[in-house]
Parts: structure tokens; sequence; C-alpha cells
């Protein structure tokens, strides 16, 4: 992609979901994601009905009448979005890929945090950490966080949740509000999970396109697998291969909801036809 035409699609991507992380998402963003704690803020004179265990004593000795402590929340969090761009990622049979719905929801919680205050970082895995930019605020930040989600080319096809997942702990040593993006098309990564759901607030967004779900009855047709690149024959005419797919598809779901559960971290699926700014909301509003 040249520059001038990134430049072009980095700005119909900042529109799209500027708009809706300020009209939609920034409010609910806010209210999510709570702040590390309340900091002190100023003194004021005593009103009836405050908390008496908020009054500053020393100040109300020295000026001989009662004064409160005013505390506010200390807001600024750190938000990190990691990114699958494995090769089962660029599949797409409706309107968009699944790495474009991934890059669109993973600007709009950028725009939200920015819009707070916070700082956003990015990490890009496949089997391995491919891109990995620390958390930072700013607009022209957030920038780069989109032309990387839409420029960048992988080293590997392959996925490995549970590697990106070591490679965070490694370097965010302070709770942080973390995204997964995939499609969850792996398995092994139960132990980094639960370790990393413990030190952070974590949340699995699940995108996917519904001809995933199962093998069409097509006859004898060529497959290649997006990861590994190999090619085989499928018989799709055959029940028993079409139950096999589907039960194997089923269960990586169904693996990927019930740690993400059992670990008390939030989860939500949202295929590539559906809305994701109404799941979105929905999960938004369901964690107030």
């Amino acid at each position: 992609m040249d520059t001038k035409a990134l430049l072009k699609k980095v700005r119909k991507i900042e529109i799209k979901t500027r708009r809706l992380s300020d009209h939609l998402f920034g409010g609910e963003y806010h209210s999510t994601f709570k702040g590390r704690g309340m900091t002190f803020s100023e003194v004021r004179q005593y009103q009836y009905g405050d908390d008496i265990r908020a009054i500053d004593w020393n100040v109300t000795a020295r000026y001989n009448e009662p004064f409160v402590k005013i505390f506010e929340e200390e807001r600024e969090l750190t938000l990190m979005l990691v990114v699958d761009v494995s090769g089962s990622e660029t599949f797409g049979t409706k309107t968009q890929l699944k790495r474009e719905i991934l890059t669109e929801i993973a600007a709009t919680l950028s725009f939200s945090a920015l819009q707070n205050n916070d700082k956003v970082g990015l990490l890009l895995f496949s089997d391995q950490v491919e891109l990995f930019i620390p958390p930072k605020k700013g607009r022209s930040h957030i920038l780069r966080i989109i032309r990387e989600l839409l420029e960048f080319e992988p080293k590997s096809k392959r996925t490995n949740i549970a590697s990106a997942l070591e490679f965070l702990l490694g370097v965010l040593k302070k709770k942080a509000i973390v995204f997964i993006l995939s499609d969850f098309m792996d398995e092994g990564y139960e132990k980094t999970l639960r370790i990393a759901s413990k030190k952070h607030d974590l949340t699995g967004i699940r995108v996917y396109d519904p001809l995933e779900t199962v093998l069409p009855k097509l006859g004898i047709v060529s497959m290649r697998d997006a990861e590994t690149g190999s090619v085989q024959w499928i018989n799709t005419r055959s029940k028993s291969v079409r139950n096999q797919y589907e039960k194997h598809y089923i269960s990586l779901v169904s693996n990927y909801e019930e740690l993400f559960k059992k670990n008390g971290a939030g989860s939500l699926s949202c295929a590539v036809d559906q809305s994701y700014v109404k799941k979105l909301l929905g999960y938004f509003k369901a964690r107030i």
C-alpha cells in the first residue's frame, strides 16, 4: 500500500471510529473501567451532610472551624490491545475480512481511551510477538497504532496466544485494561490466561466468519490451511467429515468462553456481518 492510500485509509478509519467513541463509547468506557483509586484533591469547609471521617483535623485546628478533604478518582489507566495478525485473520466471506473488523474495534477502543486521557499500547502477535508499541497518550500515537493495524505484514501465519500473554506479563508491570482481539482458533493458553487475568483487567473479543462454523457440502474440494499453508483434498459430502469439523470448531469456541469465564475475565463474540457497536455497548453496560 503506498503512503497516500495508507493515509487515506487511516483517515477513513479515524473518522468512523472516532465518531463512535465520541458519541457512544466515551461515557461507557469511563464508567466501565475505573481508575486505580482515589487521590487527594483539596480541602473545603465542612457542609451539612459531609462524612465526618473526611474531616482534616490539622486544617480544622488551624482555622478553628471544620474542613473536609476532597478526593477525586485517579483516572489515568493503560489500555493494551493484543491483536492477532495470524493467517486465519485474513479470512472473510462477507463484506469485510476478520482483520478489518479487528482493526475497527481496536481503533474505537483506542479513541475511547484517548477521550479519557488514558495511555494506549499495541501488541501484534502470530505464533510470536510481531510488534510491540509501548503505551503512550495522544492522537498521533493512536494514528500510528491504526497505521500498524492496517499495514503490518507478519513474519508468521501461525497462532500462539500463550506466547503473546507471556510477553505481556513481562512488559506490563502495573495493572492494565487488556483486550485480546482474535478468532481464538488456538489451544494451550490456559495457564498464561489464568495468570494474566489475575494481574490485569482482561477481555477477549472473538471475531469470526459464519462460514467458518460449518463445513459446506460442496463435494470433493481442495482446502488450504491459512496458517500452515498445507493443502488437502476434503470430501465435504461425507457427513462424518462435516461433523468432525463442526465438533472441532465448537470445542475451540467452548474452550475460549469457558476459560475466560472461569478466570473472571470478560468475553464477547462478534461475527463479521454483525454490529460490533451493539456488542461492545452491551458488554460495557453489563459490566457497570
